[in-house]
């Protein structure tokens, strides 16, 4: 290590020396020619004296200095939609290097083949640019010589620049802490070996731009940043920043040193990439935040589409984009008639839609993609008189689909404050919140016996539940747009459903859980006969859930204390056919946690295999995972549009497709009337929801349970799916009077009824009135009483009720600054 610690010392000092020496030539060159002052970059072809000796010791001296320097000569646009969204990354990856490095499975063998993987790859990137730079020079050939000599020179570049940021952050390396920085004997930041291999990559991708060059030496690179982290040699962020600079510097020097005149891909023309007079900038290709699930916005623009105004609206798959809904918003424009007047619903609908995206719309139009916005301050006050259900999993909840914040009698507060921001492909998404709950009692005795018996695991032992004071973050993720694909890393809500009530297989129930998540932005056409199936949206997600408490083992039931967490994966595709018909499906699996290590192998497994498992022969080493499948339906009636839509969400355990299999299968039929006959301010909504179905042999509750993961399909003790829960049957029926597009009073009825045999059966009924009235000034004042009965007989030997009244007040600040 001491020699290490040397070598990088006398590193620094090498490039201190070449600076200096470097400065007086520079000086020189820039009287005689300019250069170009564009992320403190050479022009092309500046200089492609490529030879050994003095010139290359020359083109060391100048690469290191406009690469410590770039940071003076960035100009306000590219520091903006460039270097920051990069910085914000780089910072959110590095929150949760620690946990992300904990994922990866530490089993000697999968160390040690990353670690040869890597060392090889990277050696065979080096020595191929050795080999290419020795060919050339023998055969003549000017191209290949010179392609192994910038290559070359981009890997002792990237080399130099990464020892001296490791002398200078002496982070600790996975194996050695928790990645502090500042610690001795620290140099995992950034990685050396992705910064060569990328380096080496870039330059030979652009003297050799084929498909297939560029597919394996990107490739080669890719496979050496990824096994970096997989061998316990870095963490994920050492690994992006040493890519990004490896990549950078290897742009940098065949910018500056490739000869034009010997083929090779052009690259960083003097020229803008585009002229924004002539050719306005994509959409496909900026990035927006996703609009969160409980906002006023999704209400609005279902309306809409109920009455025909939006053709490829994908009711099914939430949350949208704001670029999404600001397209919705056009369409919407198209067919809205010219005399819509203000005293029509639907026409202040519009208008509110508008003007809530006008940004948006502008940045469809060719507008820079680039701001910041506060997008509200908020603080919520319920008070809840009478215990409430708490136990969604087993019982029952009295307050549902709320991101899983806790709730216990008494006063219970939330405050907090959200926002966003947009450059170029990158975007972020924040908001944040201190939640308080009161303390309150455990679950009885005969109720913890009960549950223990009916999921065959330890009895708990009594725990109450302790007052709640914290600071949380509710969502917070970074995305990136790349041609309509979104990806998005952090915690997120998703909404997989038609319905109000509450999607079967994923909803916002609980709370959302940290996920690496792609989705299309747009609907988009397959290709072929496939295009018959119409507009097609599709996501795909992979997260870890929190709070698990029990899972079988090879050693059997381990827990309550688990110290590793489950991992779940998800993808939905929907279908639009024609502008009235929509249908979907959808799969979840949770798989890995303690006991049934994370391997790619497994990871396919459960991602690959399909059928039924429930033959009561259960392997851990192969286990699939607990696998779930959905598939909904919504049809908006031709001759009663505006009238009546119909849906349909149903959702199967054990991968069986609810059409295959409807006697298993859970189910939620519902009709909206958008506005009732001579009441058009007024609509109504009905849905029927059911899990109680028989399990095999005498088992019940099988719906969101499974043998290996014993707490269920939840996150944190809430269920991801409806709030009906386990061998539940009930409706929800609500009507809304739309004062304006967001003000509005709801009258809404919930009632829930369990069989008598999933432990002792129960019964819940809520009434409920809520209102939003929404005031000048972005001032939103929400209310809203409920009044609860229950009776769930291991909870309390006689009925309970509860009284709930919230009271919230929500500012929307126009607090936004925006690339004009």
């Amino acid at each position: 290590m001491d020699f290490f610690v040397q070598l990088r010392r006398l590193t620094l000092f090498s490039v201190m020396f070449c600076v200096s020496m470097a400065s007086a030539q520079n000086a020189k060159i820039s009287e005689s020619k300019p250069v170009q002052q564009n992320w403190g970059l050479l022009a092309p072809g500046e200089d492609p004296q490529n030879r050994v000796g003095w010139p290359l010791l020359d083109h060391i001296a100048r690469d290191q200095v406009q690469f410590w320097t770039t940071p003076f000569h960035i100009s306000k646009p590219d520091a903006a939609t460039k270097l920051l969204p990069f910085l914000g990354f780089t910072s959110a990856l590095m929150v949760g290097d620690t946990w992300l490095s904990n994922q990866v499975p530490d089993s000697p063998s999968s160390i040690r083949h990353s670690k040869s993987f890597s060392n090889y790859a990277a050696y065979s990137l080096v020595g191929g640019a050795g080999g290419m730079f020795l060919w050339g020079h023998l055969t003549h050939n000017d191209h290949q010589r010179e392609a192994g000599f910038l290559a070359g020179e981009a890997a002792v570049n990237s080399t130099i620049a990464t020892y001296v940021l490791k002398e200078v952050t002496r982070r600790e390396r996975p194996y050695q802490g928790s990645g502090a920085f500042f610690q001795p004997g620290g140099s995992s930041f950034p990685s050396e070996h992705a910064a060569v291999a990328w380096s080496v990559a870039s330059v030979v991708a652009h003297e050799y731009p084929g498909w297939l060059t560029q597919a394996l030496a990107y490739g080669a690179a890719t496979g050496v940043s990824l096994t970096r982290v997989t061998g316990k040699q870095h963490f994920p962020s050492d690994v992006v920043v040493g890519s990004a600079l490896g990549w950078f510097m290897g742009r940098q020097i065949y910018r500056a040193h490739h000869d034009p005149e010997l083929g090779g891909a052009a690259w960083g023309s003097k020229e803008p990439a585009f002229d924004e007079e002539k050719a306005p900038r994509s959409p496909n290709y900026m990035s927006s935040p996703y609009v969160p699930v409980d906002s006023w916005v999704y209400p609005a623009l279902q309306r809409l589409e109920a009455a025909g105004y939006l053709q490829s609206a994908v009711l099914g798959q939430r949350p949208w984009t704001r670029m999404e809904c600001a397209r919705l918003v056009e369409e919407a424009r198209d067919r809205m008639p010219v005399d819509t007047s203000l005293s029509d619903v639907n026409g202040r609908i519009f208008q509110a839609l508008e003007k809530e995206f006008v940004v948006e719309e502008g940045r469809r139009s060719g507008a820079e993609n680039l701001g910041v916005a506060v997008e509200s301050l908020y603080t919520r006050v319920t008070g809840i008189s009478g215990p409430p259900l708490t136990n969604s999993y087993n019982f029952g909840q009295t307050i549902v689909n709320d991101y899983g914040r806790p709730y216990q009698e008494g006063t219970n507060v939330v405050s907090g404050v959200s926002g966003y921001a947009s450059a170029g492909p990158f975007s972020f998404y924040v908001r944040g919140e201190y939640q308080h709950a009161p303390a309150g009692p455990g679950l009885p005795d005969a109720a913890r016996v009960a549950i223990a018996l009916q999921t065959q695991v330890p009895v708990l032992p009594y725990t109450a539940f302790a007052a709640t004071d914290r600071f949380r973050l509710v969502e917070g993720y970074v995305s990136a747009n790349l041609d309509n694909l979104q990806f998005s890393f952090g915690k997120q809500a998703l909404w997989w459903g038609p319905g109000e009530s509450g999607p079967l297989i994923w909803s916002s129930n609980a709370e959302p859980i940290p996920m690496l998540r792609i989705a299309t932005v747009s609907p988009f056409t397959l290709p072929g006969f496939l295009k018959y199936l119409g507009p097609a949206q599709t996501q795909f997600f992979v997260g870890q859930l929190d709070g698990q408490q029990f899972i079988l083992a090879n050693s059997g039931i381990v827990g309550p204390s688990l110290t590793t967490q489950p991992f779940v994966h998800g993808q939905k595709i929907s279908f639009k056919p024609t502008p009235n018909l929509e249908f979907g499906f959808s799969r979840t699996v949770v798989f890995s946690g303690q006991g049934h290590p994370f391997t790619f192998g497994n990871f396919w497994n459960s991602y690959a295999s399909v059928g039924d498992s429930a033959s009561g022969v259960v392997d851990i080493r192969n286990d699939p995972g607990d696998r779930r499948s959905a598939f909904d339906v919504t049809y908006r009636v031709p001759r009663l549009r505006n009238w009546l839509t119909l849906y349909l969400d149903s959702f199967c355990d054990d991968d069986v497709l609810p059409l295959a299999a409807p006697q298993r299968c859970s189910w939620n039929p519902g009709f909206y009337v958008p506005q009732i006959p001579r009441f058009n301010r007024v609509d109504f909504r009905a849905e029927g929801i059911t899990t109680d179905v028989s399990g095999f042999g005498t088992q019940t509750g099988v719906n969101y349970f499974n043998v290996i993961y014993r707490s269920g399909y939840t996150n944190d003790g809430n269920i991801i799916g409806s709030w009906i829960g386990r061998q539940g049957r009930g409706v929800q029926l609500s009507s809304t009077y739309s004062i304006s597009p967001q003000s509005r009073i709801q009258a809404m009825y919930r009632l829930k009824q369990v069989d008598t045999a999933f432990l002792g059966g129960g019964r819940l009924a809520d009434y409920a009135v809520n209102g939003n009235l929404h005031f000048g000034g972005g001032v939103d004042l929400t209310a809203g009483a409920q009044y609860e009965q229950w009776s769930f007989p291991l909870l309390s030997t006689a009925a309970k009720s509860n009284v709930s009244i919230s009271v919230g007040l929500t500012y929307r600040p126009d607090w936004k600054w925006i690339r004009k």
